[in-house]
């Protein structure tokens, strides 16, 4: 007798499970229909790339990239060109895979994967929403701190609950919540790159640093990894295939490949921006503190205060403050709706969506407030860039069922990836997990690492050969 497969085909999922909607309170509520000039459809269209893109140049990524520039100068900056590159090529996949198939990642797990895979999976984005969120609520609540001297816990607290309020603006819309985010990510653009001016940066090095790939040790390679766990980020995934699903479009071959078009090219714009802030931040922390000496900037306070005398500018360190709580804000707007979008795909739960949120906001907080009194509000850099290096472990189990959906014709019809995009696609997902297995015997050990890949393959092989549910 055959044993059933972890993968269910097509054919086996049921009416009920077929119906859903990702965001269901905004779902196809943004009208590109109709719309005249290439422009102006465009425009209709822009604003999930960018609600994406906070992702990408939040408080997580401050970290990794001021440990990076402010101890190895501009050795890394390849480091995250290369993380913004692989992150454009996934997030257009989660344009496909939204717009062809009108599901999200979560949904298209719960519906293709067997009850155990999909609650393991739920498991582990889970971890890596709260590593995100964390991230986003500590950068906060230094920018509170640093801006208005209120205390890191309560700045914590602050910083979880105000992102209800801003929430809150669903019920007018959601191109409300695209503006606030665009304003947001536009303050934080502004803010570095008069942060850039001020610090003059030598252009030979920098340039040598965006194409020339080097490591220097082993400290640098752990920091290169939290940077690409900062930069491509699992619940961003998850986040874009829901997100592209806002737009009323016509559910035709062609309005589909427009739709796929439009969220590219949003997507490819969006993501350039990020990698302009990304890549700001470490070069003001090369051209700032590490030719100057300060090669160990452990807190986000030390830049903010270090800032101001180096350059020789009072605005240096305001402008600095000001885009990290920018940064921080926009985030957890995007983290919340992550949240949302992963509880409600992966176990179908459908509460009220502003209790939805805050369970989202308190599986940050809580955690927060805990690490934060433990360490006495010290070391917000090292546990920033540990929290990325957690969101990195978790990028396998979003990516390789991302690449299998999007490969299968039965989902995804004529939208199916070409054979190329298979092969650059696997390739990618090959490197993440080997950078990771690698990371884990370094930081682990031999026998945490074997522990951890023995208990995997058992639950593998149990419900491969063992499991007998659907």
């Amino acid at each position: 007798m055959s044993k059933p497969s972890t993968l269910r085909p097509s054919a086996a999922i049921t009416p009920a499970e077929a119906t859903g909607r990702s965001l269901p309170e905004v779902h196809g509520s943004v009208p590109v229909t109709g719309v005249g000039g290439w422009l102006r459809r465009f425009l209709a269209f822009a604003g999930p790339g960018y609600l994406v893109s906070v992702g990408y140049m939040d408080p997580g990524n401050w970290a990794t990239d001021l440990a990076g520039g402010a101890k190895f100068g501009y050795a890394l900056l390849w480091v995250i060109l290369l993380s913004n590159l692989m992150a454009m090529f996934l997030q257009t996949l989660c344009v496909r895979l939204g717009v062809a198939s009108g599901r999200d990642l979560a949904q298209a797990c719960r519906d293709r994967y067997s009850k155990p895979v999909s609650y393991v999976l739920w498991i582990l984005c889970e971890i890596a929403i709260i590593a995100c969120d964390l991230a986003e609520v500590v950068g906060s609540a230094v920018a509170l701190n640093l801006l208005f001297g209120i205390p890191l816990v309560w700045g914590v607290v602050i910083t979880g609950f105000d992102v209800l309020l801003l929430l809150t603006a669903m019920h007018f819309g959601f191109r409300k919540i695209e503006a606030i985010v665009i304003t947001l990510v536009t303050t934080v653009a502004a803010c570095f790159a008069i942060e850039v001016f001020l610090s003059w940066p030598e252009w030979g090095p920098l340039a040598i640093g965006l194409v020339v790939p080097t490591i220097p040790n082993a400290e640098a390679f752990y920091i290169a990894l939290g940077i690409l766990g900062a930069t491509v980020m699992p619940h961003n995934l998850y986040l874009h295939t829901a997100l592209v699903q806002t737009r009323d479009i016509k559910k035709t071959a062609d309005g589909k490949r427009q739709a796929i078009r439009y969220n590219t090219i949003d997507t490819i714009v969006a993501l350039g921006a990020a990698f302009f802030v990304n890549a700001a931040i470490l070069v003001v922390a090369a051209a700032v503190f590490h030719v100057a000496g300060h090669l160990d900037v452990s807190e986000l306070e030390d830049a903010h205060r270090l800032l101001a005398p180096l350059l020789g500018a009072p605005i240096a360190s305001t402008a600095f403050a000001v885009a990290l709580l920018a940064s921080g804000q926009s985030s957890t707007i995007t983290g919340t709706l992550a949240g949302q979008i992963v509880m409600e795909g992966f176990l179908k739960i459908r509460i009220r969506p502003w209790l939805r949120r805050l369970i989202t906001r308190l599986l940050a907080i809580v955690p927060a407030i805990l690490l934060i009194g433990a360490s006495g509000g010290k070391n917000t850099v090292g546990l920033l860039v540990f929290s990325q290096v957690v969101l990195s472990m978790q990028l396998s189990f979003a990516i390789f069922p991302l690449m299998s959906f999007t490969s299968d014709r039965q989902l995804m019809g004529e939208f199916v990836n070409p054979r190329e995009v298979k092969v650059i696609g696997y390739t990618i997902c090959t490197v993440i997990a080997s950078l990771n297995l690698y990371l884990l015997f370094q930081v682990l050990g031999a026998a945490w690492m074997a522990l951890i890949v023995g208990i995997a393959a058992a639950f593998a092989l149990w419900v491969r050969f063992v499991y007998r549910g659907n």
